[in-house]
């Protein structure tokens, strides 16, 4: 995190790299629900660009982080980072809906 609030997300990428990354159950839950295998969520999210910030969540600030999986189909990722442990926590992950996404890097109103 830099001096500002927000996540960093090479901090992210390199925690993923070296394997400090928690899961939380919703996340679990929803990679199962579409179909995404875990090494496809991180290659998306190593890969990937921040399109949106969430600095007031909690208990740390977190990015929304668009990618790709192995085959190019687009993936969601929340991810937040724990500067005391140095691991990537993902919070969340989905298929984005292309009714409530433009390009799948902007949010319908």
């Amino acid at each position: 995190m830099n001096a500002n609030g927000q996540v960093e997300l090479d901090d992210i990428k390199e925690a993923i790299e070296a394997g400090r990354v928690r899961i939380t159950d919703h996340a679990y839950e929803e990679a199962n629900a579409d179909r995404l295998k875990f090494d496809e969520i991180y290659f998306s999210a190593t890969h990937g660009v921040v399109i949106e910030e969430y600095r007031d969540d909690s208990p740390y600030p977190s990015v929304l982080i668009l990618g790709q999986t192995f085959g190019g189909d687009p993936v969601h990722s929340v991810w937040a980072f724990n500067e005391k442990k140095n691991w990537a926590v993902m919070i969340t992950v989905y298929r984005p809906d292309p009714n409530r996404w433009i390009d799948c890097k902007v949010r319908k109103k």
